[in-house]
């Protein structure tokens, strides 16, 4: 009950910030975590007035029998993890770097090597606890009296209302997790191998690295009771390098979760001495603590590509082709997704000829736009709407509004707009990723 009060006095103090506002001021929110969102060179949202978010932290309960977890937004999944791990249980999709939080999985579209079964982390909501822009409370559920409210709260990037607070499920897990890789010199090769165990479910984790176009590494994961020994990515090692080496391995839970933590294949240090010297201080966190501080300093023309993109699984082999023509950067990370519902917040032409279930997130961090190269973002923005995949939208967005409107879906959009924010105090989607984050007024 004491957990209840303390949580609806922290809503009521935010809503009366949301309710002072200035009228015709875009707001953004003042977090305790860093923003997981590639930093950009001009970001107009640095200078917006602050809603103050940064006390929505607490695990609030969790439910072992039910297997249900209820926690303020700011809760990143490090700490989540460490509490649901004592009841022999953890979240449904564990997005892989330690300060995400909760709030922003849904936002961002969160994804990891259980969602060839489960989805994205939003999949695995039941509730959210909204604050609409003008300051009033809304509970949002899939199958209540707001279930568009609910589904459209995913890839909205907090310009629906802020969540304050979400109940989600949880699964079972053991102490350990057992990889063990299988390598494929072709990706026909490769993509039978995914799709049997999409279809067996025989491992509990699949993802993958692209070492380059004759070298297709699939890392499948069971829980384990106990291990003959663990290994450790957190400072000198690096996971995705492992990959290419080993045919198996064995990681605490925690640490299997928290693998690309350093770095998905972009670590850094690159160096052995440099992660000697400085790897131990130096996690996702600070280097996007330092990207966010040091913006100016960020190339304003060609920006360094990072970006996740969702490519049908019958398209992919199309896609790799073109990539190793026009790119060719490698390694890339693999993570196949299940469609598990027609999404709402998607064009409702997006699924008129699309047959597939499986989707794979094929993404590549850390490509200088140089040489052949220049343009990477914009020309992979053209062959996704090309090939019906799309990109999410945490990194550089080119895209012309009619272009943006075509793949989400506007009027289930401004029908959630209008009862969430119909004053626009966050910003419609459209303006906030694709303009503001670019430095465009």
């Amino acid at each position: 009950m004491y957990e209840a009060q303390r949580h609806a006095a922290k809503v009521e103090r935010i809503a009366q910030q949301l309710r002072a506002r200035p009228p015709g001021t875009p707001v953004s929110l003042r977090k305790r975590a860093v923003a997981h969102q590639v930093p950009k060179h001009g970001d107009l949202r640095r200078t917006d007035a602050k809603i103050d978010v940064s006390d929505l932290t607490e695990i609030l309960s969790i439910d072992p029998e039910a297997r249900l977890c209820t926690a303020e937004s700011g809760v990143t999944f490090v700490d989540l993890v460490r509490a649901t791990l004592a009841h022999g249980l953890v979240p449904v999709v564990v997005p892989e770097l330690k300060t995400i939080t909760i709030g922003g999985a849904v936002a961002g579209c969160s994804i990891e090597s259980m969602s060839f079964v489960y989805g994205g982390f939003h999949d695995s909501c039941v509730a959210y606890e909204i604050l609409t822009g003008r300051g009033e409370v809304l509970t949002l559920t899939p199958d209540g009296e707001h279930a568009l409210a609910f589904q459209m709260m995913q890839n909205a990037f907090g310009t629906l209302g802020i969540v304050t607070k979400l109940t989600f499920r949880l699964v079972p897990a053991k102490a350990f997790v057992r990889l063990t890789y299988e390598t494929h010199a072709t990706y026909e090769a490769y993509a039978v191998a995914i799709e049997r165990h999409a279809a067996e479910r025989d491992v509990d984790f699949m993802d993958g690295i692209i070492h380059g176009p004759t070298k297709y590494v699939l890392a499948l994961g069971r829980f384990a009771e106990d291990a003959p020994y663990t290994s450790d990515y957190s400072w000198l090692e690096v996971y995705w390098q492992s990959t290419g080496t080993r045919t198996e391995d064995y990681l605490r839970t925690a640490d299997y979760f928290f693998r690309y933590d350093r770095g998905v294949t972009n670590v850094r240090p690159s160096s052995f001495a440099g992660r000697l010297v400085f790897g131990k201080f130096l996690s996702s966190t600070q280097w996007l603590t330092i990207g966010a501080k040091l913006h100016r300093l960020l190339p304003h023309e060609n920006p360094t590509v990072t970006l996740d993109t969702f490519v049908p699984m019958s398209r992919v082999g199309e896609f790799l082709a073109w990539y190793e023509r026009e790119l060719a950067f490698y390694p890339l990370w693999m993570v196949p997704y299940r469609r598990v519902r027609d999404y709402e917040w998607l064009a409702d032409g997006f699924y008129k000829d699309l047959e597939d279930d499986l989707f794979l997130d094929i993404a590549l961090y850390g490509m200088k736009q140089t040489g052949r190269r220049v343009g990477a973002h914009r020309r992979i923005e053209e062959k996704l709407m090309a090939i019906g995949g799309i990109k999410t939208l945490i990194s550089h967005n080119y895209y012309s509004e009619a272009e943006f409107w075509s793949i989400f879906n506007r009027p289930n959009y401004d029908a959630v707009k209008r009862l969430t924010d119909p004053d626009n105090a966050f910003r419609d989607v459209y303006t906030k990723m694709c303009k503001a984050a670019m430095g465009i007024a």
